[in-house]
């Protein structure tokens, strides 16, 4: 996992054999190696840089409305070569979205060309009909609703500020400012120089060439990492891209190379582009900086619900479409043997008509033999409770990441709120009750939430004496409403209300507490909310 900058940061020497050159990608799909492509990693938020990690999410490059679909195909094909051979079988182009639904075969591979049929259909009956959708969904709401929420919106967290480790798994901004970041960072004399600040962040310059063929001509933005440009590429009839500029000292290059190797293994694992991780075109290294370029996409999710769709959320049709596209990037990461580990809004890139989203950042990500037991893995909101008590973890992690993800995205509001891993609990808890006390007992943290006799140790502060108090509590009953809350005060067309109870079923299965029972990446891409057209 994501390194703890103990140590603080060192200037990068000898950081070894470059390792520029544009990226190769198997392509016969009968001999492909299984596992697909991300994009801006590590540091990279959904649409923007790496600023999950300090809460202030920016986007990368915008790409054209009418010529989108051509270009990215273009794009791709553009930096697509041969590599060695593979075995993975992947979702090949149905001629038309009624023929793969004819025959309702459950195999494995009519199930992902079900998928990837109607998320093409998707693609191109709503390029222009987002925000319209979005306004039809602000229409359901009831008077009612209209009126309460503004008192609501002050109970309510506000997603859109920047909490302790909300956006970040290891590296929060106290821990950053404990390692030597920040305003107390002393500069390094061995980084004084004209391209790198003393936090070994490049000095950008609009209208510079990178590599001798990347002309910058915007700046997205600079999290924890990296800082992002937007460029074109002269070598490429000037194909936008986004540059993702990683900081230049030890830990965050380490880090760097790290995404590097994980992006290389999902592209070459999904030449075709089918599985929704975002792309990385190649890499290269300017004046002791390593350099990540990605294909251009328009906005986070975060971003998205921020504009659109603010204490109300999208459409269930654009919320059905992302889930099928988020179910598929799963379906890569586990073929890859591959943990995101910190999947949410922020790391979901769409593209300009809002219709195809990438997953992307993967600073945080692993193998999944390498999950090193560590309370603080993944960003807190979306934070599985076998991280929080410290029991072994798979593929599991992600998947409850991405129930979390969908409600949002549905209601506009986060699904677990949690100031603290053991409120955490508390709210998981009170959707599905206590904890089994066989996946207790397997918590190498399980003391720090659970007494002697396995009854949850509940820890607030007090509002009065603002003191810390400790309730026990033996037995929790479930008393959260799922579906009340999916539905708030819409007035649903009956198919959308199918949909909502689907979805509702579907969140049910994904957010079980004990991962042995969560629903796996195949059941939920035979789900009938994944399945079913509205």
């Amino acid at each position: 996992m994501s390194a703890h900058p103990a140590d603080g940061p060192h200037p990068e020497e000898g950081l070894g054999p470059p390792l520029g050159g544009d990226l190769e990608h198997p392509f016969d799909v009968a001999d492909l190696p299984e596992g697909g492509v991300d994009l801006l990693g590590g540091g990279i938020e959904a649409g923007e840089v790496d600023l999950a990690f300090e809460g202030g999410p920016g986007h990368v490059v915008a790409i054209d409305v009418g010529a989108e679909a051509k270009l990215r195909k273009t794009n791709l094909k553009k930096y697509k070569g041969q590599t060695e051979d593979s075995n993975i079988s992947v979702p090949s182009e149905p001629s038309s979205p009624q023929s793969s639904t004819r025959s309702r075969s459950n195999s494995p591979d009519d199930i992902l060309e079900r998928v990837a049929a109607d998320v093409k259909e998707y693609e191109r009956e709503n390029v222009d009909t987002f925000e319209a959708s979005v306004k039809a969904k602000h229409n359901l709401m009831t008077v009612e609703q209209n009126n309460g929420s503004s008192q609501k919106k002050l109970l309510a967290p506000d997603m859109f500020t920047e909490s302790d480790d909300m956006f970040a798994a290891y590296f929060d901004s106290a821990r950053l400012r404990a390692a030597g970041f920040g305003k107390d960072f002393k500069e390094n004399p061995n980084l004084r120089d004209n391209w790198t600040d003393a936090e070994g962040y490049y000095r950008v310059n609009i209208g510079e060439v990178l590599d001798k063929r990347y002309n910058v001509y915007g700046y997205t933005g600079q999290g924890v990492f990296s800082n992002v440009v937007r460029a074109r590429d002269m070598a490429r009839a000037n194909q936008e891209v986004a540059v993702k500029i990683i900081r230049n000292n030890e830990l965050m290059q380490k880090t760097g190379l790290k995404e590097l190797e994980f992006l290389k293994k999902l592209n070459d694992a999904d030449p075709d582009d089918k599985f929704h991780c975002l792309r990385l075109f190649r890499h290269f290294y300017h004046k002791q900086h390593l350099c990540l370029v990605f294909e251009p996409l328009s906005m986070n999710l975060r971003e998205v619900l921020k504009k659109y769709g603010k204490d109300v959320g999208l459409h269930i049709k654009a919320v059905r479409s992302y889930s099928q596209q988020l179910f598929l990037a799963l379906k890569l990461l586990k073929r890859c043997n591959i943990l995101h580990a910190d999947i949410k809004p922020d790391n979901i890139l769409v593209n300009e008509s809002k219709t195809i989203l990438k997953l992307c950042d993967f600073g945080s990500a692993s193998h999944v033999a390498d999950n090193d037991i560590t309370p603080y893995l993944v960003s807190r909101f979306y934070r599985a409770p076998e991280i929080i008590i410290g029991k072994i973890y798979d593929y599991g992690i992600d998947m409850w990441s991405v129930g979390c993800t969908l409600y949002e995205l549905y209601t506009g509001k986060i699904l677990f709120p949690g100031k603290t891993n053991n409120h955490m609990l508390k709210l998981a808890m009170d959707l599905k009750g206590k904890m089994p006390n066989k996946m207790i007992r397997k918590g190498v943290f399980k003391d720090q939430h659970f007494d002697q006799n396995l009854n949850f140790m509940y820890i607030e502060v007090d509002k009065v004496t603002e003191r810390e108090k400790v309730t026990v509590m033996s037995t929790i009953n479930p008393t959260k409403d799922l579906l009340a809350d999916l539905i708030g005060c819409q007035r649903l067309p009956e198919d959308q209300r199918k949909k909502v109870h689907q979805l509702k079923d579907l969140l049910d299965q994904i957010l079980m507490l004990d991962p042995a029972k969560r629903i796996s990446i195949n059941q939920a891409l035979q789900h009938p909310f994944i399945q079913e057209k509205i």
